[in-house]
């Protein structure tokens, strides 16, 4: 399933790292897109929406 989120505060390829690998610790099979500019995160995986939001809001980013 792919899940879509609006992720505020990153501002460059660490960041898209750290998001990435927050996401992958929940769901190492997942497949993740991101568009920093956009602060848009694209993410093809089993996980639940809330399980993966959270994980991102956890490495101190927000989630809208």
């Amino acid at each position: 399933m792919e899940h879509v989120f609006q992720v505020q505060g990153m501002t460059c390829g660490h960041c898209e790292k750290a998001v990435q690998q927050a996401i992958r610790q929940v769901d190492p099979q997942a497949q993740v897109q991101i568009d920093r500019p956009q602060g848009r995160v694209a993410v093809n995986s089993t996980a639940a929406a809330d399980a993966l939001k959270t994980a991102i809001r956890e490495e101190g980013y927000a989630v809208a």
